[in-house]
């Protein structure tokens, strides 16, 4: 028997993502389409049931009754679809191993001390996604993942806390020139700011409220949505980023970017080695998150 009504799948990803971003423009930079694209798939879509799905309010979205019950079903279906397909497509072995990370952690942390764990384990075969935001991980995606939490993680993953949150304002040498800058100083300085749709990174307008400054609405600076484009800009000498103790700490290290003052802000959040919780670790991912915490304990005692 036909299974039937279907609405078109390009329109299910594109409600599950905005129910998720909260936003046509965000879901539309997760899929890699224009705004107006997720808008017709939407319209479409609310065509096909007869029904709204979001009221579109002055720069928000807010679902309706009806789309609060649909949307719980299309992210619960389309998130069993993707496991299922991946489960048909993934090949799993004791030497095998997936790595999901945010873009910070992969090109500041990881990457430099995955050869690493290679020269060590070199018969492990190794995947390594790159992927801003847990929130958007499927269980099913990856074995292990190194990811910053706030608050606590998503109830389908395992956490396991790596490093403590602490944030310091940082900049190249030549951009502070042997000035010293107190945290109301900053607020004049040029900011380099992390556009972020997640908004689980602390933010300059929080940093500066839990060191007491009330930040300008209007900063001179850049805003950029990469993390370590963002760096790289501070490196450069284009104004002060925001940095995370553990993840910076080789910049620092190597001369790169100094802290600005003695500063520093936390939410209580910090990184977390990440696994599902819905079936055993193999051997890989045994060796890599026993690794993992060999190398926090070595970075925190140094």
């Amino acid at each position: 028997m036909r299974i039937t009504p279907l609405p078109p799948l390009p329109c299910l990803v594109a409600f599950e993502a905005a129910v998720r971003h909260a936003s046509f423009t965000r879901a539309a930079a997760e899929l890699h389409l224009t705004q107006s694209a997720i808008s017709r798939q939407i319209q479409q879509l609310e065509e096909f049931l007869g029904r709204s799905l979001f009221v579109r309010e002055h720069r928000s979205l807010r679902l309706t009754m009806a789309g609060e019950q649909y949307a719980a079903q299309v992210h619960r279906l389309l998130t069993q679809c993707a496991e299922a397909t991946l489960d048909v497509m993934k090949h799993y072995g004791e030497l095998e191993l997936t790595i999901a990370c945010s873009s910070g952690v992969a090109v500041l942390w990881l990457t430099p001390r995955l050869p690493a764990f290679r020269a060590a384990h070199p018969n492990i075969k190794l995947r390594l996604i790159v992927r801003d935001g847990l929130a958007s991980m499927s269980p099913a995606e990856f074995d292990v993942g190194v990811y910053y939490v706030r608050q606590q993680a998503p109830a389908h993953f395992t956490a396991r806390r790596l490093f403590n949150e602490e944030v310091f304002p940082v900049c190249s040498p030549r951009y502070l020139a042997g000035r010293e800058l107190a945290p109301a100083d900053l607020a004049a300085e040029a900011l380099l700011l992390l556009e972020d749709g997640q908004r689980q990174w602390m933010s300059w307008p929080e940093w500066f409220d839990l060191n007491g400054v009330t930040m300008p609405k209007s900063p001179a600076g850049i805003t950029i949505n990469h993390y370590p484009q963002l760096v790289q800009m501070a490196i450069l000498g284009q104004g002060i980023a925001l940095g995370w103790r553990y993840m910076i700490d080789a910049c620092i290290e190597e001369g790169l970017l100094v802290r600005v003052g003695t500063s520093s802000a936390s939410h209580g959040g910090g990184y977390y080695v990440i696994s599902p919780n819905d079936r055993a670790q193999n051997q890989a991912a045994r060796l890599f998150t026993r690794w993992l915490f060999e190398q926090a304990e070595r970075q925190t005692v140094a």
